[in-house]
């Protein structure tokens, strides 16, 4: 399917000819998993096992990795739960050619099922997806509020800007009562001088 779709776009193939012969690794920590995408012949190709040594290595645990699929891809990067060695820029272009390789799943299964089917499939899995972010949504404000209201385990916002304004009040405080110490002991020196 990804080589139905690179074929099928030109800024795909000009950059399947770009990475002609180059391997991309993703492996799973910790496991033995790993899959190899190679491109050859203007296709690319899957594999489980792979002889030379890949142009880059992105690895992480299976949930990072098919958080890269998504739009947290580069959140997972920038936290560290992903780990990517190798050429940087041969991984850009192997992620581009893999956006354009992505493949139209409802057009995919129209060829199968046909149009009207894969189209209620379609809205049925948009319409899962939307009810599963949503329900991570409610999941989230609910713990969050069961941690700040009912277990007392985390602090209000109100509470945090409450003890954030005393903080700052009492560095006020001392930086005052500091400034009288420091005029005091000037005074008493000048004194002790005359």
């Amino acid at each position: 399917m990804i080589s139905r779709q690179v074929a099928a776009k030109t800024p795909a193939r000009e950059l399947c000819s770009q990475l002609e012969g180059r391997v991309m690794a993703l492996r799973v920590n910790d496991t033995a998993l790993a899959v190899y995408l190679v491109v050859a012949d203007s296709e690319v190709l899957l594999t489980g096992t792979h002889d030379q040594e890949p142009d880059v290595i992105i690895s992480g645990s299976l949930i990072s990795l098919t958080k890269l699929a998504g739009p947290e891809g580069s959140t997972a990067i920038q936290h560290g739960d992903i780990d990517i060695t190798g050429d940087v820029v041969i991984a850009q272009q192997f992620q581009k050619l893999l956006y354009f390789g992505r493949p139209d799943l409802e057009e995919e299964l129209s060829a199968v099922i046909g149009d009207a089917a894969a189209h209620g499939l379609g809205e049925f899995f948009r319409a899962f997806g939307e009810w599963g972010r949503d329900s991570s949504e409610t999941m989230r404000q609910n713990v969050g509020e069961y941690l700040q209201e009912e277990s007392r385990a985390v602090p209000t916002r109100e509470e945090v800007d409450v003890f954030r304004n005393k903080v700052d009040t009492l560095r006020d405080d001392v930086s005052r009562i500091e400034a009288r110490i420091g005029n005091l002991e000037s005074r008493s020196a000048a004194k002790e001088r005359s």
